[in-house]
């Protein structure tokens, strides 16, 4: 039993945003049928081959779909995503601006035979405004929200290493889904959902913004260290590797000086007498911290720190993550089927306690491009004969 049983969500869908969103309703038991371009598919598909000949970004969030392959501008196909959406609860679609209703999927055209339909539109920048019909990619968007401005080094923003721009869309486009079923649970009616890059991003942006209020100035670039709390970053200790530390209050700061650093006296030195005095005089801090880590190894200074109940993290690579003492003794990987095999993959955040590994969350195969398309066409009355014209037609 997973929460979403019986739930259909219909999906016109690429790159991440929209099908980060449906992989999670599908995480938690929808059915979603993913729409896709005969022959090509989504153009993730295509990213790369760096999952055994599959693209990361598809593997990544395309488990427990079904592939339709359907060309949505053939005369064939609007009786096809008529009888799909007609029975569907939910529409995904990130198309270009104004696609979907070309076709006949807005909100408006879909509530008449479906009043129960919940359809959630996602674009770079929403359904009006200037900004409109304006090309959207994730970097875009992380340099249009301000988010570039305050990422990297002094002297060179940076971008953030994975698509965030497209997670948090996708993420409220998520959320705001599982709010519209339980309103219609209540109702008894869908609604439209109306999710923009931009608007996600600069919610993620707030606490940058109100750093910056009333025209004051926003927060420096400061690399892998906090912009506006010290000491909060990476410290390279004696044998060259890199540990992150933080501290967050006056109590920790004596503590730290006192049982990391051994230095006892700098809590008491004025340069270092509050956070903003550190984050000031960050430069001369950190080289007395850096010269304190030189007889340790990285291993050492985090025991110190653990010692002392500061917190610290380790800099771990991509092949650290996969191997993760952490994840390994919680039993964060399964095994997720795709066209090229069996691999790993973490399990959903935030499974309920009580619950059977079995249960909860759905770990169903990646989807082969058109993998299911006989079959949902069969179910949408279609016979092998009805099949074989549309598929000469090059229809699906």
């Amino acid at each position: 039993m997973h929460a979403l049983d019986g739930i259909t969500v219909i999906t016109l869908e690429h790159a991440i945003a929209a099908p980060f969103c449906t992989r999670q309703l599908a995480d938690l038991g929808a059915r979603v049928i993913k729409v896709e371009r005969p022959g090509a598919g989504d153009f993730a598909r295509g990213y790369d081959e760096r999952v055994r000949g599959l693209a990361s970004h598809f593997v990544w969030t395309n488990r427990s779909k079904e592939s339709l392959t359907l060309d949505v501008k053939h005369p064939e196909a609007a009786p096809i995503l008529g009888k799909l959406v007609a029975r569907a609860d939910v529409l995904v679609q990130n198309l270009a601006p104004g696609a979907a209703a070309r076709l006949g999927l807005s909100y408006e055209a879909l509530r008449i035979a479906n009043p129960r339909v919940i359809v959630c539109d996602i674009s770079g920048y929403g359904a009006d405004g200037p900004y409109r019909d304006k090309k959207a990619y994730d970097l875009l968007i992380q340099s249009e929200s301000g988010f570039l401005s305050i990422t990297g080094s002094p002297d060179e923003p940076a971008k953030a290493g994975c698509s965030i721009a497209d997670i948090a869309a996708g993420m409220y486009a998520y959320s705001h889904i599982l709010a519209a079923l339980l309103e219609r649970g209540k109702t008894g009616t869908g609604k439209a959902i109306d999710i923009s890059m931009l608007e996600s991003m600069v919610e993620w942006m707030g606490f940058p913004l109100y750093y910056a209020y009333d025209g004051a100035a926003p927060p420096p670039r400061a690399g892998a260290a906090h912009a506006t709390i010290y000491p909060y970053g990476p410290f390279v200790a004696g044998d060259g590797k890199t540990v992150m530390l933080g501290l967050q209050n006056e109590r920790e700061w004596v503590v730290f000086c006192d049982r990391v650093l051994e230095q006892p006296a700098l809590a008491a030195d004025d340069r270092f007498a509050s956070n903003s005095k550190r984050t000031a005089m960050r430069a001369a801090l950190r080289a007395i911290i850096v010269k304190a880590f030189v007889p340790f190894t990285a291993a050492q200074v985090i025991a110190r720190l653990d010692a002392a109940g500061i917190a610290n993290a380790q800099m771990n690579e991509m092949h650290d993550v996969w191997a993760h003492p952490q994840l390994a003794a919680r039993k964060r990987w399964v095994e997720v089927g795709t066209p090229a095999g069996p691999v790993l993959a973490p399990l959903l955040p935030g499974v309920a306690r009580g619950t059977t590994p079995e249960s909860v969350p759905r770990m169903d195969p990646v989807p082969a491009l058109g993998e299911h398309t006989d079959a949902i066409l069969r179910e949408l009355g279609y016979d092998d004969t009805a099949i074989a014209a549309l598929r000469a037609a090059k229809a699906v």
